[in-house]
């Protein structure tokens, strides 16, 4: 079972805003959110393809999502220069 919708939402828009702090990135809340949860699938998706699977609770999603925010912050930085 995962983390349900209300708590994707809330781990979304923590790793996104924490994501958004450790890269220095301007990014309003709505943003944050989407970074965290689109970051934590993309991340869990290549995690998985390695045969990594992160546990459906809050931490770990946590640090996948912060991890994958970053990298998504990362690839639009390097894209836009």
């Amino acid at each position: 079972m995962g983390l349900g919708l209300i708590a994707s939402i809330i781990v979304g828009g923590l790793a996104g805003w924490i994501a958004s702090m450790i890269m220095k990135a301007d990014t309003g809340i709505l943003m944050n959110v989407i970074l965290g949860i689109v970051g934590a699938v993309v991340l869990n998706f290549v995690l998985s393809l390695l045969g990594i699977y992160a546990a459906n609770t809050w931490v770990p999603q946590l640090i996948v999502g912060i991890i994958g925010a970053s990298a998504l912050i990362w690839v639009v930085r390097k894209v836009r220069s």
